[in-house]
């Protein structure tokens, strides 16, 4: 029988190292200084103080953020389901920008709690779309926007079910 070697290039010098007679754990960690109860611990870092600019960015996205279920209900009812379509267009445009300032670290925790709070509210809107292919661009524009803020950790389940026909008769006129 022959013995078949990986094939990783990877250089064994041979043998173990001897460690007899070394004393492991001889010298332990420097304790911290004792500080009193009343005494108030040092600061590690310094505190965070955003630029004008950031605090600018995140208000403008508070406040997009609480208009666009509005905004979209509106593009509803002026334009239907193309006005719906046009919106998440848009709405991929603030995604991508939130996705900025958020990989710059600039986004605020408020700014992403308003972010997730409008995706649900935005799902909560009773919105008759009828072509699915507009539904489910939607609800991937969401998702897009879910994934980002919370990593993909939580599972939602609050998306319309797409209701594709079964008979293509039923349709046809």
């Amino acid at each position: 029988m022959d013995y078949i070697a990986k094939n990783v290039d990877v250089v064994d010098f041979g043998g173990e190292a001897d460690y007899t007679g070394h004393q492991w754990f001889q010298e332990p960690p420097p304790r911290p200084e004792v500080t009193h109860w009343h005494s108030k611990p040092q600061p590690v870092a310094q505190p965070y103080i955003p630029d004008d600019d950031v605090i600018r960015q995140n208000n403008a996205f508070d406040f997009a953020l609480k208009a666009a279920p509005n905004v979209l209900y509106g593009r509803f009812k002026q334009y239907g389901q193309l006005g719906v379509l046009a919106w998440c267009s848009e709405f991929g445009e603030m995604i991508d920008s939130l996705k900025e300032l958020g990989f710059s670290g600039n986004m605020f925790v408020a700014t992403r709690v308003q972010a997730l709070k409008t995706c649900e509210d935005i799902l909560g809107l009773k919105l008759d779309i009828k072509m699915q292919i507009i539904l489910m661009y939607l609800s991937s524009q969401i998702a897009r926007l879910r994934r980002f803020l919370d990593g993909g950790e939580r599972q939602w389940d609050d998306y319309p079910v797409p209701e594709f026909p079964l008979d293509y008769r039923t349709y046809s006129s």
